[in-house]
This record gives structure tokens, C-alpha cells and sequence, in this order.
């Protein structure tokens, strides 16, 4: 949920800062693209910190090397974090950050269904999770 409630703060702020007078936050898509770099840049660094081994642990069964990925979707989410302020890279890294949204999905539904815990706290069930990626992915786009 953490990273649901950094999307609507920041996308909020960068509207705030817009209305104070901003010029570059005048508009909701600059906002949003922003709060969606906000959102991937907090996603992102649960990769190398104490969150890790439980990013970890969500790898399905499978796949070689779980440590690994966890570095390359790590490493994936910072370049799109920047790619999509960069009016040259923005579709493209919207469209490659919702596949990676995509191809990362299947480590929800194990952490859902098997109850795993993110830093001590449990992971929303799977409904709850599906939404909110669906949420993701759509401001995801959008941005781009």
C-alpha cells in the first residue's frame, strides 16, 4: 500500500506545486509522470535495502538466480523512474515499466497466496493486490 499512497502524495504535491504557480507542474500529466517516478524510485530501492530478502522469498519457485532479478527489476524500475520524466524516453519507458508490472506478477499472487510479509508487514490478498497493480499500470500508462 505504501507505494499507492506515494502515487496519490505525490501526484498531489506536483498538482499543489502547479496551482502555487510551477510552470512545469501545470498540467495533471507532468504530475502524474512525476508521481509515477516518485512511486518506482520508493519500489525500486526496497531492492538493495532490508526489504530485499523478502523480494526475494516472492521469486516463484523456477526461476534461477532470485537474487538476480531482484537486482535487474531493481535496476529496471530506476531507469523507467527517469525514463518516463524524459519527454524523448517517456512511451517508451511507460511501456516497458507496465510490462515489467506485468512480467512481476506472478511474485504478488505467490506472496498473496502464500502470506508473505514485506519488511514484517503482511502483503494484501490477491484482490486487493490485483487492484492496485491494475492502478499502477494504468497511471503507469497514462503517464506516458
Amino acid at each position: 500500500m505504501v507505494p499507492f499512497y506515494a502515487l496519490i502524495a505525490a501526484f498531489l504535491l506536483f498538482q499543489g506545486l502547479g496551482l502555487l504557480g510551477v510552470p512545469y507542474f501545470a498540467g495533471w500529466h507532468t504530475s502524474l509522470q512525476g508521481a509515477v517516478a516518485v512511486m518506482m524510485l520508493l519500489t525500486a530501492s526496497a531492492h538493495w535495502g532490508r526489504r530485499r530478502p523478502d523480494l526475494i522469498r516472492m521469486v516463484p519457485a523456477g526461476f534461477p538466480r532470485p537474487d538476480r532479478i531482484v537486482t535487474i527489476t531493481g535496476v529496471l524500475e530506476l531507469a523507467g523512474a527517469v525514463g518516463i520524466l524524459l519527454p524523448a524516453t517517456s512511451r517508451a519507458a511507460s511501456a516497458a515499466l507496465a510490462l515489467l508490472l506485468v512480467a512481476m506478477f506472478p511474485a504478488n499472487v505467490k506472496a498473496a497466496r502464500e502470506r508473505l510479509t514485506i519488511a514484517g508487514q503482511p502483503v494484501p490478498s490477491l484482490l486487493p493486490r490485483t487492484v492496485l497493480q491494475i492502478v499502477f499500470v494504468a497511471a503507469i500508462v497514462l503517464a506516458g
